[in-house]
C-alpha cells in the first residue's frame, strides 16, 4: 500500500487527522442513498437482558483519499479488553470501502462512507462494560471506539438465557450475529 493512501498515519500539530470517524450505538441503524437514518441513538446502557443494538459508523474520508480500497472491523471487546467471545469465536463484522468522488462535487470537499450494523441480541453479561472498536486498514485510533454498560439485574430475575443453540445446518453461528 502506498504510504499516501494510508488513512491512519499519525496526527502532529502539523498534519491534521487523515480521517475522521463517528460512532454511535442505537436502537437500529440503516443507510440509504448514502445517508444514515438512525433509531434511537446515543445508547450508553443497555439491559439487563440481551436487546437488539445499531452500530451506526460514519467515515470521513479526505478529498485525495478518494477511489481508494479500505478494510475495515469493528470487535467487541469486553471491559477488560478482551474479545466477547460467542461460541468460542470473537464478535468481529468486517467489510470493504471505497469513498468515490460523486460528478459535481466541489474539489477539497470530505466524501462520507456511512456504515450501519444490526444485532437482534448480543450475549452480555449484566453488571459489565463492553466497547466497540473500529479499526481501518488494521489501525485503530482511540476515539474510534464507543462504549456501553449492561445494567445488572435486579435482584431476583431469572438469570440471563444462553445464546439459542446451532442447528445442524448452522455449526457454531448464532442468528443475526454470523
Amino acid at each position: 500500500m502506498d504510504p499516501a493512501d494510508d488513512l491512519t498515519e499519525p496526527v502532529t500539530p502539523n498534519r491534521p487527522p487523515t480521517v475522521r470517524v463517528t460512532l454511535l450505538l442505537a436502537d437500529s441503524a440503516q443507510v440509504a442513498d448514502g445517508k444514515l437514518f438512525i433509531l434511537g441513538g446515543g445508547i450508553t446502557a443497555i439491559g439487563p437482558r440481551p436487546q437488539p443494538m445499531g452500530v451506526a459508523i460514519r467515515i470521513e474520508v479526505p478529498w485525495d483519499r478518494a477511489n481508494v480500497p479500505h478494510l475495515w472491523r469493528i470487535d467487541l471487546l469486553d471491559e477488560d479488553g478482551h474479545p466477547l467471545m460467542v461460541r468460542d469465536k470473537p464478535l468481529v463484522v468486517h467489510g470493504r470501502f471505497e469513498a468515490g468522488r460523486p460528478a459535481g462535487l466541489k474539489p477539497g470537499t470530505p466524501l462520507s462512507v456511512p456504515l450501519a450494523i444490526n444485532f437482534p441480541a448480543i450475549p452480555v453479561t449484566p453488571g459489565r462494560s463492553y466497547t466497540w472498536q473500529l479499526s481501518i486498514d488494521g489501525a485503530t485510533q482511540v476515539d474510534w471506539r464507543q462504549s456501553f454498560h449492561v445494567r445488572a439485574a435486579p435482584p431476583g430475575a431469572p438469570p440471563t438465557p444462553p445464546p439459542p443453540a446451532a442447528g445442524p445446518d448452522d455449526p457454531g453461528r448464532l442468528p443475526g450475529l454470523d
